[in-house]
């Protein structure tokens, strides 16, 4: 009877590894070339004949870690947000399969900087910021489904390190703008509550307190959409936005303790004096829902911040350059209104934004 049983197992066994090696050669058989998808794109991204999209969205899905920009980009990322956004070819199990794979890569690699492992996480939260779209049209998540990327996505902008906007061989790197519009999608769900917001403007605090770099890439823009988002809303906290704003003046004003300022600090105040720049802008052209009047009302406080801010910055671009201008011999005047006017364009706020 012993040997029967041993026999019977080793059978098993058998029958086992040969199964898993026949899936595995129908995924490898199934793996597809750059042509085909395309060729999905340039037929308006219609699911081709005899395919399922799920089966696709899976192999797309492993290619928004691709160093390839076109296939990351152009293909993976473009193909999945029309097919979420606009073809209806996912049921509700399928979109949530999705949503689950693309929350989990947000900590896939995280704390790494300066390598690959943050396109995946950047173009999950991407995907996922087309997940947060979608389920503003048609609800799918449910509560708690929906907590869970709330709070994976305010970690996930805190947590990120590799603040990369674009990289000319790789193409748009971009996370925390990718975060942004996850969370401009987020804060515009019905669940969102007025607790909730706190804990979103502490993330946006965090992402600007803690680059060390001044983003290049129209990030602020981004980031300043999400706080437009929850302005617009009917239970916007104007009590506690304002003491946000306040705890951040008082950081950034004792950059200027120093003089020169010291580099991180200038870094972070540029930040915040764009992003707040940027959300006036948004604020004033109306780019808001219901709580617009209410968001207007409290508005005279960030401009009267910017101006400050802009002010300060003015200050220090004119004495840095009436230094370099009397050593060079250059016309002081002349300087100064080149400077200014570099500035005015560096703050100039563009009202269409970008895909990625």
């Amino acid at each position: 009877m012993k040997s029967g049983r041993t026999r019977v197992g080793v059978l098993g066994i058998a029958i086992l590894v040969a199964a898993v090696a026949t899936v595995r050669t129908v995924e490898a058989q199934t793996v597809h070339g750059k042509e085909y998808w395309r060729g999905i794109a340039a037929k308006r991204y219609e699911v081709p004949e005899g395919e399922k999209a799920f089966g696709l969205a899976k192999e797309l899905s492993g290619y928004l870690k691709s160093s390839d920009a076109e296939l990351r980009d152009d293909l993976a990322y473009s193909i999945l947000a029309e097919w979420i956004l606009h073809k209806d070819v996912f049921s509700k199990d399928e979109l949530l399969a999705l949503e689950e794979e693309w929350r989990g890569n947000l900590k896939a690699g995280i704390g790494d900087s300066e390598t690959d492992s943050v396109l995946g996480r950047s173009f999950s939260a991407l995907c996922l910021a087309a997940i947060a779209e979608r389920e503003l049209k048609t609800p799918f998540l449910g509560e708690e489904r929906y907590r869970k990327l709330l709070a994976a996505a305010e970690s996930y902008l805190k947590e990120e390190r590799d603040l990369r906007g674009f990289d000319p061989v790789k193409g748009w790197i971009h996370a925390a703008a990718h975060t942004a519009d996850l969370l401009a999608a987020l804060v515009r769900h019905p669940l969102f509550t007025k607790q909730d917001q706190a804990a979103v403007l502490g993330a946006i605090w965090w992402k600007l307190e803690g680059a060390d770099v001044v983003f290049a890439f129209r990030e602020q823009d981004r980031l300043a959409n999400v706080l437009a988002a929850m302005a617009g809303r009917t239970d916007f906290d104007l009590a506690g936005f304002r003491e946000w704003l306040i705890d951040i003046d008082r950081s950034d004003q004792a950059v200027w303790r120093d003089s020169p300022p010291k580099l991180e600090g200038l870094q972070r105040f540029e930040n915040d004096t764009y992003f707040l720049s940027a959300f006036v802008a948004r604020v004033s052209l109306g780019e808001m829902t219901s709580g617009a009047e209410e968001a207007k009302g409290g508005l005279g406080v960030v401009e009267e911040k910017v101006e400050s801010k802009t002010e300060k910055l003015n200050t220090e671009i004119t004495e840095v350059g009436a230094q370099r201008t009397r050593r060079r011999g250059i016309n002081s005047e002349e300087a100064r209104k080149a400077a200014l006017g570099s500035l005015k364009m560096k703050m100039k706020i563009e009202s269409k934004t970008e895909k990625t």
